[in-house]
């Protein structure tokens, strides 16, 4: 079976670990003319629009980048050239569309006044079926650094203020001296079929019509399949059998990695957990494929870009 093409899989740069090492060398890098770096806005990416959706990657001496807290994170090399990753998330965008912010999908876009028109920040969930891999990957790399920082500006020991260290892939707490490093939630998400069926559910607040794949958090202490059959009975009551693996996906939103996986049921019966399904339902292979060719009035396939969609074309067409 080939590997499937897997969007926030394909990183281009080099993560050069053995640089985080050396802070005066992190910072004589971002300050080096041909250093690019990315600004994210509240996990916004900044994105050329005008023409195919791409990263706008800024010089280091950018305006914008004074809008910045903290230090930038150093995502890598590629070309002979450093990148890095900087937070901007302080400045005030006083046109943002407060409401679409807390949408499922922003399709709101923010410009800085310091910025060129076709600059602008684009949520990566709405963008990710439109940015080529290796943008994709990198910008996925970028907004889960920065939102781990954000969300853990404390140490968890003794709760003081920590600060970036080893070029950002480590918080130290100068007054317990604990190292803290970035976070990363195994999720599993399972492939589960019956004959010529696979099974879908919705979860509350989805958009109407959408279904995807079964998924949940892995626990302490469990492994892989083991949390893929405790995960589909406790949503759905359906006991698993064998359980397989198929691919990986980062998936920052906000700190996960999707384990795909695939599962044979052992029963066709249904009964919810409405905590965590709105509801679950077996579809024939024929109808997603109609799905996914936008030709079923009642079912929405999963999002292009989303595990869930490559882990069902694979199965559709009989990679799987």
């Amino acid at each position: 079976m080939a590997d499937p093409i897997i969007t926030f899989a394909q990183s281009s740069f080099d993560r050069a670990a053995h640089l985080r090492e050396d802070p005066g060398g992190i910072a004589r890098l971002f300050s080096d003319t041909e250093t690019r770096v990315l600004p994210v806005w509240r996990g916004k990416p900044l994105m050329t629009t005008d023409g195919p959706l791409s990263l706008a990657w800024l010089d280091s001496r950018a305006d914008i980048l004074r809008e910045a807290q903290e230090d930038p994170v150093f995502l890598g090399v590629e070309d002979g050239r450093a990148h890095f990753a900087i937070d901007i998330s302080a400045w005030e965008d006083p046109d943002a569309e407060r409401d679409a912010l807390a949408n499922f999908v922003d399709r709101s876009t923010n410009s800085h006044p310091s910025l060129a028109p076709e600059q602008k920040f684009v949520d990566l969930r709405s963008a990710m079926g439109d940015l080529d891999g290796a943008d994709a990957g990198n910008a996925a790399a970028a907004k889960g650094i920065l939102e781990w920082h954000r969300t853990h500006p404390r140490c968890a020991r003794c709760g003081e203020p920590t600060g970036m260290v080893k070029g950002g892939w480590q918080r130290r707490c100068p007054a317990c001296g604990a190292a803290h490093f970035p976070r990363t939630d195994p999720v599993v998400i399972m492939l589960i079929t019956h004959g010529n069926d696979v099974l879908l559910g919705r979860s509350p607040g989805w958009p109407e019509g959408m279904y995807s794949l079964l998924a949940g958090f892995m626990e302490p202490g469990e492994t892989i399949e083991a949390a893929v059959r405790r995960e589909v009975m406790e949503e759905a009551s359906v006991p698993v059998g064998d359980v397989g693996y198929l691919a990986s996906q980062p998936w920052p939103f906000p700190s996960s990695l999707m384990i795909g996986c695939k599962g044979e049921a052992l029963s066709r019966d249904i009964t919810l957990d409405p905590g965590e399904l709105e509801d679950a339902m077996w579809v024939s292979r024929e109808r997603c494929m109609s799905a996914l060719s936008g030709e079923d009035p009642e079912l929405l396939p999963a999002r292009t870009g989303a595990i869930a969609r490559s882990l069902l074309e694979m199965w559709m067409g009989g990679g799987i």
